[in-house]
C-alpha cells in the first residue's frame, strides 16, 4: 500500500506547525523524514497516522481518502520512541494485546506471536516482564507487536532516539533486514541523518514546517537543493564570499566556482554568498599549491577512526576549518599541531544566505 500526503497544512494556536506539505511514499518503500527539531516531522507522522486531524488537506492509502477516518480503520502499526509498553503485562501478552482487541482466535493469537517473538530471537524471553528487559529488546518487542496485526503501513517515530549509540547502529541495521523482508510500507521520523542514510529509501527533508528536498540518500547528499539542505547533511564548512570579476574572492584568495556557476561576469551568485565544503573535500598541503590555497595553523588533530580529522584557524580570516583525512595521507603529511599549512578546496558548492536552523 502506498501513502501519500496532499497539502497538509496544521497549526497549533498561532504556530504553524506544517505548512502546505506534500509527501507520498511508494508501495513498500521505507521513507525517513529527517530534520531538526520543530520541524514538523511528528506532527506530519501522527496526521498519517490519525492521530491529528489536519487543518486542510487529504491523507490517502492509495486511492483511498482517509483523512476523516478513525485511527481503528486506518490499519496502522506505530512504535514509539519510548516504547509504551505495558509494564504489567509479560512480553508475550505485549504482542497478543492488538490481536486479542481485534478478536482473533486464541489459537492464531498464540501461532502469531510465536512466530514473531522467534523471528526476533527473543522467544526465551516470552514469560518475561519489559522491566527485565534491555532497551535493544524493548524496543524489538515494541516493533513486532505493531507488526503483529499485520498492519497495512508501520509509523516509527524516532525509534531508536532513547538507545545507546552502539544497540542504535545494531537495531538500524536489523530494522532494514526486517524491512526487506516484509516489505510493509514503512514511514519513520528521525534527527539523525546517518540513521537515515543507513535505513531508508527515501528521505524528506524537512525545517520549520516545509519541505526542503525529497530524494535517495545519494540525491539528497550530493546534489543537495539548498544551503540548509548542505549544512543540515553532515559536517560543512563555511566560507563567506564576494563577487569580483566573476570570481568568488575569500579575502585576496580565489575560491573555485562550482560546476556550472557564471565565470567571467558578476551574475549568478550575489555578495551575500558563501562557500559550503564538508570536511573530506578539502585538502592539506605543506606549500601553497593553488590560487584558492588558504595558510591557517593546526589546533587539534583526532585521529581516531577510520579518517584523521584536523581542525584549524585561517587567522587571517578569523575561520576554524575541519579537513577529514584518510590515514596514509596524514602520515605522508606527518602533521602536528601548531604547525602551518596551506588548506585547498577539492569541490565546492555555492548558496546564497537564505535559512534558519
Amino acid at each position: 500500500m502506498s501513502i501519500t500526503a496532499k497539502n497538509i497544512t496544521k497549526s497549533f494556536g498561532k504556530k504553524v506547525v506544517l505548512d502546505n506539505v506534500s509527501l507520498e511514499a511508494p508501495a513498500g518503500s521505507l521513507v525517513a523524514l529527517l530534520g531538526p527539531s520543530g520541524s514538523g516531522k511528528t506532527t506530519l507522522l501522527r496526521i498519517i497516522a490519525g492521530l491529528e486531524i489536519p487543518d486542510s488537506g487529504s491523507v490517502l492509502h492509495s486511492d483511498d481518502d482517509v483523512t476523516n477516518h478513525a485511527v481503528r480503520d486506518r490499519n496502522v502499526g506505530f512504535v514509539f520512541q519510548h516504547y509504551a509498553l505495558f509494564r504489567h503485562m509479560t512480553v508475550f501478552e505485549n504482542v497478543a494485546f492488538g490481536l486479542r482487541v481485534r478478536k482473533w482466535p486464541e489459537d492464531r493469537v498464540r501461532d502469531r506471536v510465536n512466530e514473531l517473538l522467534k523471528l526476533v530471537r527473543l522467544e526465551e524471553q516470552a514469560r518475561r516482564y519489559p522491566a527485565t528487559l534491555s532497551g535493544g529488546q524493548k524496543q524489538r518487542i515494541a516493533l513486532i507487536r505493531a507488526l503483529a496485526p499485520e498492519p497495512r503501513l508501520l509509523l516509527l517515530d524516532e525509534p531508536f532516539g532513547a538507545l545507546d549509540a552502539k544497540v542504535r547502529t545494531e537495531l538500524r541495521h536489523w530494522l532494514r533486514r526486517f524491512h526487506d523482508d516484509f516489505h510493509v510500507t514503512s514511514v519513520f521520523v528521525t534527527h539523525d541523518q546517518e540513521e537515515a542514510f543507513e535505513v531508508a529509501d527515501k528521505i524528506v527533508l524537512m525545517n520549520q514546517g516545509r519541505i526542503e528536498q525529497t530524494g535517495t540518500p545519494e540525491e539528497v547528499f550530493e546534489h543537495p537543493a539548498n544551503a540548509f539542505v548542505m549544512d543540515f547533511l553532515g559536517n560543512v564548512n563555511i566560507f563567506p564570499v564576494t563577487m569580483r570579476d566573476g570570481r568568488a574572492m575569500l579575502g585576496n584568495v580565489q575560491m573555485p566556482l562550482p560546476h556550472g556557476a557564471a565565470k567571467g561576469s558578476d551574475n549568478g551568485p550575489g555578495s551575500g554568498s558563501r562557500v559550503f565544503i564538508r570536511p573530506h573535500e578539502l585538502e592539506l598541503h605543506r606549500t601553497r599549491t593553488a590560487e584558492s590555497a588558504m595558510e591557517a595553523k593546526i589546533t587539534h588533530i583526532n585521529p581516531a577512526g577510520s579518517v584523521v580529522k584536523v581542525r584549524l584557524i585561517a587567522e587571517e580570516f578569523g575561520l576554524m576549518v575541519n579537513v577529514d583525512l584518510i590515514p596514509e595521507h596524514y602520515s605522508r603529511l606527518g602533521l602536528r599541531a601548531g604547525e602551518m599549512v596551506f588548506v585547498s578546496p577539492k569541490r565546492v558548492r555555492m548558496f546564497a544566505e537564505d535559512y534558519v536552523i
